[in-house]
């Protein structure tokens, strides 16, 4: 049997979707967790049962400001990846890419720690190159709304690999396709969570543009696997493709979600928002070579547990529209283009 070594690792946006279920995982296998978030987002529900544990530590901290900790590893992930969240404040959301990656890059120099970078396949923008390969330098309209996060991302990247030529910082990238599955929040406006409330409430499934649009779905776990699988090998660096090349329009993805929950749901279409990507999906060549790495869980029984999920939700709190943030919420329509999650839900 392999020997194992404890290490102490921080997940900054630890207490968000993703980085919750991450934080789960490290701390299964006997790491210390340092869970950082400064709660915009994240929900202490996604890791209240991680509290009592000696090995987990909860942090109230915004990466925008400079840290101070002692740690192995360092797992970043704090940012928004809604369109909605992440366009509520713009300019923030720029920040937390660049001087959130910087400190985090700045305190790994200083520790010598391993980094893993959770950028976005939204680098690739609207992709003119289909499948999407690591190579390929996207196609992103800088003067967007959703531009914040896109060029904050590919920011993000660039300066991952300064720190890497100048000061020898061992940083990773993953760039990670759409992903969803339990504690996906509520509210967050995205397609998988968008569908699946609507279908168990029996409203409307709001679709923008004609439908014809694709994405690729990865269940959470098959993420983490890829995450993990990235900080733990030796001699690469990414960037690296960390999705499901499974392709599915988003019209036949709803009929999917109408069609396994039994809903008598209508479709109702609504205009496309600006930039909105026509096509998206992984070549994953690289993370098999590499990473020896690829999805795992069918779409099925990843969208089985998700329904499960939030079926739970709506039990517990049937007339549950937001989560408890303290942010401003627009009124009516849309937010830059996209529907608030109050018309949506």
């Amino acid at each position: 049997m392999a020997s194992f070594f404890k290490k102490t690792i921080l997940v900054t946006g630890g207490a968000g979707f993703v980085g919750s279920h991450l934080c789960d995982a490290l701390h299964e296998v006997g790491h210390e967790v340092l869970c950082l978030d400064n709660f915009f987002t994240g929900s202490k529900s996604n890791i209240r049962h991680l509290l009592g544990s000696e090995r987990f530590e909860l942090i109230r901290h915004d990466v925008n400001m400079p840290m101070s900790f002692e740690v192995d590893e360092i797992y970043h992930l704090a940012c928004p990846a809604s369109p909605y969240y992440y366009q509520i404040d713009p300019v923030q959301t720029v920040k937390t890419n660049v001087q959130g990656m910087i400190n985090v890059l700045e305190l790994a120099r200083r520790l010598g720690a391993r980094v893993v970078h959770a950028s976005t396949s939204e680098v690739y923008g609207d992709p003119a190159v289909h499948p999407q390969i690591e190579e390929y330098r996207g196609n992103v309209n800088v003067l967007s709304p959703r531009a914040c996060y896109d060029e904050g991302k590919r920011c993000a990247e660039t300066i991952c690999w300064d720190y890497r030529r100048q000061y020898n910082v061992d940083v990773r990238v993953a760039r990670i396709f759409n992903t969803y599955g339990p504690r996906m929040a509520f509210d967050d406006g995205r397609v998988v969570s968008n569908f699946i409330v609507q279908a168990l409430r029996g409203r409307d499934i709001t679709i923008f543009g004609d439908g014809t649009q694709t994405r690729s779905f990865q269940y959470v776990s098959d993420l983490i696997a890829g995450l993990t699988a990235l900080m733990e090998v030796k001699d690469f660096y990414g960037p690296v493709n960390i999705g499901n090349p499974e392709e599915y329009t988003i019209l036949n993805y709803a009929k999917k979600i109408l069609g396994l929950i039994g809903s008598t749901s209508q479709i109702k279409f609504l205009p496309l928002p600006a930039d909105d990507p026509k096509q998206r999906r992984p070549d994953i060549s690289l993370a098999k070579l590499k990473l020896n790495w690829q999805p795992t869980v069918p779409v099925i029984e990843g969208m089985k547990k998700t329904v499960d999920y939030f079926k739970g939700i709506l039990n517990d709190q049937p007339s549950i529209v937001f989560n408890n943030r303290k942010m401003p919420m627009p009124r009516l329509g849309s937010f830059n283009g996209h529907p608030s999650p109050k018309d949506i839900l």
